[in-house]
């Protein structure tokens, strides 16, 4: 193998690492620092190779995640054959909801300019929708389902769920790549689409999300 060909060996493995963890999910900078500064600096060579596959890398370099989601003009197009590789889900009512609120949280616990990581016990969080949600004579279904959906939401990737200290209810972390999915806009208009949540409790959110 010539000295060229060499290099370009290195050069697809080290660009495979980082592309084939993107496929696979979100990359953090505090799971795995080194990988980080590999995507770095990789991330133009990135770009061009997902783009290929009617993808686009999304990179926030200061809240330190990665992800891919699907170029929307490439299926906007009617006559694109192109399959789609990160599906689009519909959110139930419920977890459009919780990931709303927990957003507008994250908002305001930004703004309050204290730690960078917001964790909520599983009690706050279910204090949280509750007050939204239709009113239930029997607490531990409606425990039960709130547990359902955030277990979705951690599924989902926008909450981590912590080991509990002893004697403590569950905690969770407010994974900071919600904001990339929940923008300022859509939080902007918060209290109007809470206020037809609240009129509509029985109608499935219209919400999707690349998983």
């Amino acid at each position: 193998m010539t000295e060229q060909e060499l290099e370009n060996s290195a050069a697809t493995h080290d660009l495979s690492s980082p592309v084939i963890l993107l496929l696979k999910g979100v990359i953090y900078q505090e799971a795995d620092a080194g990988l980080w500064n590999a995507l770095l600096n990789l991330q133009a060579r990135v770009r061009d190779y997902v783009t290929v596959l009617g993808l686009e890398l999304v990179l926030d370099e200061a809240e330190g995640y990665a992800f891919l989601r699907s170029r929307q003009e490439t299926f906007d197009d009617a006559t694109s054959k192109l399959p789609r590789l990160i599906a689009r889900r519909p959110l139930s009512f419920p977890v459009s909801l919780l990931l709303a609120l927990l957003r507008k949280k994250l908002a305001e616990f930004d703004a309050s300019g204290g730690d960078t990581r917001l964790v909520l016990s599983r009690d706050e969080i279910i204090e949280l929708i509750r007050v939204f949600l239709p009113d239930s004579s029997n607490e531990a279904k409606l425990i039960d389902q709130i547990e359902t959906h955030l277990n979705k939401i951690v599924e989902l990737g926008f909450l981590r769920k912590l080991k509990p200290a002893a004697g403590q209810t569950a905690a969770f972390e407010v994974r900071r790549i919600l904001k990339a999915f929940v923008d300022a806009q859509w939080l902007a208009d918060f209290d109007t689409r809470l206020a037809a949540y609240q009129t509509q409790p029985g109608i499935t959110s219209g919400s999707n999300t690349d998983e």
